[in-house]
């Protein structure tokens, strides 16, 4: 689809130029009387000035076709033609009394007389034709329309276009600040919409600064991020009601599981239940986030890697692969965040690769400025797994361990921080999964740290 200013200023032009035309072809038919008689004359006057040839002492009025249509035309027409002392007439019993004698001696020019009686009028036109002066009374001549029109186009051909010209561009002109001033109120309603927050689209754009043409739409974008918000809020109230109310029922079920008289049934059952806490707990923490603000404040990214690379120390131990804390920069490593909540979604990705990188024999975290990145070289993701991974209850473990809300909830506390978690693998070239934070404006620097576990 074109521009809305394209369109506008191009159909109004058209439209501009259209009436442009009528307009001048009304005025040239609607003539005033006087002016369209004096047109008349010079056209009459071009007509005999053509047919009219002088050669020594003759004087002679040739019968052109335009002359012969003009006399078919015009029943009543008469005409008289001089030059010097010759004289052609033509019609002259038709001819009134006239104010002037023949042979007529006058300045150069045209104009239209009445005859004595009063009762019609003439044309007198006399020009220069080299060293004569050709003079020429006609009255009532019939012109047609075509042909004084034509005349009047060819003699005012250069001023017409330049007004049609002043018009189209006053007109354009117009038509495309007008577009403008549409434009960028559709552009002011885009920015509006574009602020609004995405996971909580409870914001209304205002209709004060909206035109009223673009009220009824702004109106229904406004109804619809009504409806979205409210099914938004009662989709997280679910969610969160349900996880709160399904903690009571596993902790009276884990106690029961107790009693189990059968050690393989009880461990098989300890461990069902124990992934159904995980996703209980796990669907707690996405609630939490997507219906609080969090309070951000200066952290240390090398502090907190080092702290959950140490709580997993045991457990990659047990698992034969070594932990490994690397800097990729020396500078300040601090960012705007949650303490907690970073080191919730650091310990995701680790316990992610401890659990999913399968034929992994080294992890490592990678710092940098304003990013943590846990690299492992496993046996990587398949094509396309990458952004699968980032929805809730997806695992790419095919056991099924796992509630599959990790990820989506690292994302989402990536989020409330104003960075993201990127994804990158290859299938036999391992996995790496990247925090990336807005830095902060803190210069403090962090000493380098090294921890191996094997």
């Amino acid at each position: 689809m074109t521009s809305i200013a394209r369109a506008f200023a191009l159909s109004l032009g058209i439209a501009a130029t259209t009436i442009f035309l009528i307009m001048l072809g009304l005025f040239i038919w609607r003539y005033p009387m006087e002016e369209r008689e004096f047109r008349a004359c010079r056209v009459v006057a071009a007509v005999l000035d053509r047919a009219t040839d002088v050669e020594g002492q003759n004087l002679t009025v040739r019968p052109t076709r335009a002359l012969e249509e003009l006399k078919a035309d015009s029943p009543n027409l008469w005409y008289v033609v001089s030059a010097g002392d010759m004289v052609s007439e033509y019609g002259s019993e038709r001819r009134p009394a006239l104010p002037f004698a023949f042979p007529y001696h006058g300045p150069v020019g045209s104009s239209v007389f009445s005859t004595l009686d009063q009762k019609s009028t003439f044309c007198l036109a006399v020009m220069q034709r080299g060293s004569l002066q050709l003079a020429m009374m006609v009255g009532e001549p019939q012109v047609r329309f075509g042909r004084m029109a034509r005349n009047f186009l060819i003699r005012s051909v250069f001023s017409i276009m330049l007004l049609a010209l002043a018009f189209a561009a006053t007109v354009a002109v117009g038509a495309a600040l007008a577009a403008r001033f549409v434009s960028r109120g559709i552009e002011r309603v885009a920015l509006r919409a574009l602020a609004i927050d995405p996971a909580a689209p409870q914001g209304l754009i205002s209709l004060c600064e909206v035109p009223r043409e673009l009220k009824p739409l702004v109106e229904a974008l406004n109804r619809a991020f009504g409806e979205i918000d409210a099914y938004i809020r009662m989709q997280r109230r679910f969610l969160g009601n349900a996880a709160h109310q399904l903690r009571t029922p596993l902790t009276l079920l884990r106690a029961k599981i107790e009693d189990v008289p059968e050690p393989a049934l009880k461990a098989e059952l300890v461990q069902d239940v124990r992934r159904l806490t995980s996703l209980v707990s796990a669907m707690l923490d996405l609630a939490r986030l997507q219906n609080h603000a969090i309070a951000k404040r200066p952290i240390d990214l090398a502090a907190i890697t080092l702290d959950v690379l140490a709580d997993f120390g045991p457990s990659a131990l047990d698992a034969g692969i070594e932990l490994a804390l690397e800097h990729a920069e020396e500078g300040p490593l601090l960012v705007q965040g949650v303490d907690a909540a970073v080191r919730s979604a650091l310990a995701n990705l680790v316990g992610n690769a401890l659990i999913h990188a399968h034929g992994a024999r080294r992890i490592v975290a990678t710092l940098s400025r304003g990013n943590i990145s846990i690299d492992d070289d496993g046996a990587g993701l398949p094509d396309g797994a990458e952004h699968r991974l980032l929805e809730p209850f997806q695992t790419g473990n095919s056991a099924g361990d796992g509630a599959g809300l990790g990820l989506s909830i690292v994302r989402e506390i990536m989020a409330a921080h104003g960075g993201e978690l990127v994804i990158s693998s290859a299938p036999g070239r391992g996995t790496t999964m990247s925090l990336r934070f807005p830095e902060a404006t803190a210069t403090t620097r962090s000493p380098r740290l090294d921890l191996q576990t094997s």
